[in-house]
């Protein structure tokens, strides 16, 4: 009953409601009863219901009793990857897998591996908002994919709503018609069976290879206490059953089914998991490193390989954009955090990481990051779900550095940077930047840009009238990007302003190592690698968050930035003055300069011996600056 199925999931830009409409699918379809119902069902971390926004792609599996008939397409005139399946002894049943996707650029990971498990994407667009950056590179992440694109313009009982304004957008977008798009609300349940309907019409059912060896791919997995890895798979050949032994095709390891079956969205177990279906596999393992998202799974033959013999084309290598030192506070939390690293490694595939050593902190990892959220979060999850606290020393971008002895090294740290003199190049990761704003603000982003270095290419613009919105197209490095960059841009646009962003290659540059001296003694977390001309301005800066926010000591505090021996900047923390004359009730005035000069050798002594304890919050002043 391959043609009973339609997979689909909701991309759109962040915050434009698309966990409010899976809510209202799954109440729709009763797939949750009401007394079950809850706002952002699917957002099941503590962590997105506060913050308000998707982090994790999610599954779930909806029937859906339908009115409509779908003739079965001629298979001769469909492409590659969407047949139609001519058997349906059910007509009117239908099983749609819904993928809730996050909205964010340093998500998209997560959106890109839900668009390999899926032929179709609702793609939301919020009426009081229009187009934005992100509504449009989770486009193109579809339209790569050769999924069948439903336009949804949401929150249309909104006072603030435009709707003629952002269909005459999407119109723009897609090139589509204006019948095409379907005006709905997430928050009244508007528009929702006419969405469920349009899918059924226009996503076509997965191809029909129930016949071939089994295959699945990994889209997801997690750890679960009790069962062990969960992987998260779409099966495109044969079907898994319960029992069957099975093999991951990339690690090489054997397992075993020991349950299988739906997410509604609870774990719902089954018998069999079939050809086209979305679904969960509890493996047993207790390795994480053996379930990588990407592989396929296969049952073994009486050699003990793979049934298959080509495995599925996975997904391509994830680019880190971000690296930052993650390392224990407490000197022998080196295993915790590795096995915490581990397991947040298994549901958040985007993270990539490697055992770093460092004279000062100790043992830690070199992480790679999408962007500075999704550090932000990392760290959280480490704190909240494995209660753990880490010192991150100041994210960087990857340089590629040429030596003069012609050998070529990649480093992510200021710490891996070469002595000057044996540096002939050093190049650095360049951006594509799209930005949508209203025409009103255009002065002040290309201002902001032109401060950080950016290109302008060329603008576009969206709709006409009054409220016109441009989107402004630019080159910029990496580096301008990943500290303070978005918070500006939303400041200088009154809060409008949206952004997209992707790798396109190196360019030359002039970048310094500015190490940081707290009493004299070097922080090497705190260590960063910046533009020469902008070296005296940042190293001020740093010197002014650490005066804000290190705790006054018994002595006076010296804070400087250096280049190589050479100190650019600095400044003074005034020490904590106990009064030891208090208890003096008179006499002689030498007794008063007796105790001061006793205290001040005192102090002295403790700058020269003792060792400044740095708090993480100061660490975070310097990372926002």
């Amino acid at each position: 009953m391959n043609s009973n199925i339609r997979n689909f999931c909701i991309i759109a830009h962040i915050d434009h409601g698309k966990s409010t409409l899976a809510d209202r699918f799954l109440e729709f379809t009763g797939t949750v009863s009401k007394r079950d119902m809850k706002n952002q069902l699917l957002d099941s971390m503590d962590l997105e219901r506060e913050r308000g926004i998707t982090i994790k792609l999610t599954p779930v599996r909806m029937e859906y009793k339908s009115h409509l008939e779908v003739t079965p397409k001629d298979p001769s005139n469909q492409p590659q990857g969407i047949l139609h399946s001519v058997q349906n002894d059910n007509k009117n049943d239908y099983i749609l897998n819904l993928i809730d996707t996050p909205g964010h650029v340093d998500f998209n990971y997560e959106v890109s591996r839900s668009l390999a498990a899926v032929e179709g994407a609702v793609l939301l667009v919020d009426a009081t908002q229009g187009v934005q950056a992100q509504t449009i590179g989770n486009l193109y992440l579809a339209i790569e994919q050769n999924l069948e694109i439903i336009p949804v313009i949401n929150k249309i009982d909104s006072p603030a709503a435009n709707i003629e304004k952002t269909k005459a957008e999407i119109i723009h977008l897609l090139g589509c018609k204006e019948e095409d798009i379907i005006l709905a609300s997430g928050k009244t349940g508007q528009g929702v069976e006419e969405i469920l309907q349009t899918i059924i019409k226009k996503i076509p059912a997965p191809l029909d290879f129930g016949t071939k060896p089994p295959r699945a791919l990994i889209f997801d997995s997690s750890y679960n206490e009790f069962k062990g890895v969960v992987a998260s798979v779409r099966v495109t050949d044969g079907q898994l059953k319960k029992g069957d032994k099975i093999y991951l095709m990339t690690t090489q390891t054997p397992a075993e089914v020991l349950e299988l079956g739906y997410y509604t969205p609870k774990f719902q177990p089954s018998d069999s998991i079939k050809n086209g279906e979305i679904g969960y596999i509890v493996t047993g393992l207790k390795e994480v490193r053996d379930c990588r998202v990407g592989d396929t799974i296969t049952t073994l033959n009486s050699e003990k390989t793979g049934l298959a013999t080509e495995p599925l084309p996975g997904y391509k290598e994830v680019k880190a954009m971000v690296y930052a030192g993650i390392f224990p506070s407490e000197g022998d939390g080196y295993e915790e955090l590795r096995d915490a690293i581990d397991r947040l490694k298994l549901s958040d595939s985007a993270l990539i990481y490697e055992p770093e050593h460092s004279q000062a902190l100790g043992f830690g990892f070199r992480c790679g990051f999408l962007g500075m959220l999704h550090l932000d979060i990392f760290q959280e999850r480490l704190h909240r779900e494995f209660n753990l606290e880490v010192v991150i020393t100041v994210p960087s971008v990857a340089y590629k550095i040429e030596k003069t002895n012609n050998v070529s090294l990649t480093i992510h740290s200021p710490q891996e940077m070469p002595e000057p003199n044996h540096i002939l190049s050093i190049m650095e990761p360049w951006m594509t930047l799209d930005i949508i704003t209203p025409k009103d603000y255009v002065g002040n982003v290309m201002t902001l840009i032109s401060e950080r270095r950016g290109r302008y290419l060329n603008t576009e613009y969206l709709s006409t009238g009054s409220d016109q919105r441009a989107l402004l197209h630019y080159q910029i490095p990496l580096a301008a990007l990943i500290t303070d960059f978005y918070d500006k841009l939303k400041t200088v646009t009154s809060g409008y302003a949206s952004m997209n962003y992707e790798l396109i290659g190196y360019e030359k540059t002039d970048v310094v190592k500015i190490e940081i001296l707290v009493a004299e003694e070097p922080v090497e977390a705190l260590a960063t690698l910046v533009w020469r001309e902008d070296a005296f301005h940042i190293g001020k800066k740093i010197c002014e968050s650490l005066k804000d926010s290190l705790p006054r000591q018994q002595f006076e505090l010296k804070i400087q930035a250096a280049i190589g021996g050479k100190v650019i900047a600095s400044d003074r923390l005034g020490a904590l003055r106990k009064d030891v004359i208090a208890k003096l009730y008179g006499g002689d005035v030498t007794r008063k300069m007796k105790l001061l000069e006793k205290q001040k050798k005192g102090k002295k002594r403790m700058m020269a011996h003792s060792k400044i304890d740095i708090p993480s919050s100061a660490y975070l002043a310097v990372l926002k600056r």
